[in-house]
C-alpha cells in the first residue's frame, strides 16, 4: 500500500503542470537605437519623450499608463499586433493621422520587422 502511495505522489509530481518559462526578449536590433532616443523598454521604467514600450504587444494604442498620448492615438483603437506595429514603425503619421510621434518612419521593411519583433518580445 505504501509503495502505491509513493508511486502515486511521484507520478502526480512528474505530471503536474509547470508554468512555461517566460521567453527571453529577442536581441535588441542595432536600428532600435533610433527608437531608444525617445522610448524606454525596461519593465517598470518611466516613460520618456515617448511611452515605455515594454509589454505593449496586443495592447490598444494609447494605453501606456502615465503617458500623455495625442487624442488621435487614444481614439485610434489600434491593437499592437505585429502587422499594425510594422505599419506604424514604417509610417507613424499615415497609420495614425494626428499622432504626436515626430519620427518619419523606417522605410526598410526588414528593419521595421526587426524592431516590431523585438518590441513584441518584451513581456
Amino acid at each position: 500500500m505504501r509503495n502505491r502511495l509513493i508511486s502515486a505522489v511521484f507520478a502526480a509530481a512528474i505530471l503536474a503542470p509547470v508554468a512555461p518559462a517566460a521567453a527571453a526578449p529577442l536581441p535588441k536590433p542595432p536600428i532600435f537605437g533610433v527608437c531608444a532616443a525617445c522610448h524606454k523598454v525596461d519593465k517598470g521604467a518611466p516613460n520618456g519623450i515617448g511611452p515605455n514600450l515594454f509589454g505593449i504587444g496586443g495592447e490598444t494604442a494609447g494605453a501606456v499608463p502615465g503617458f500623455a498620448f495625442s487624442p488621435a492615438m487614444k481614439k485610434s483603437g489600434i491593437k499592437w499586433t505585429r502587422a499594425n506595429l510594422i505599419k506604424f514603425i514604417q509610417s507613424p503619421q499615415a497609420t495614425i493621422p494626428g499622432t504626436r510621434m515626430p519620427f518619419m518612419g523606417l522605410k526598410n521593411p526588414q528593419s521595421a520587422e526587426q524592431v516590431a519583433d523585438y518590441i513584441l518580445s518584451l513581456k
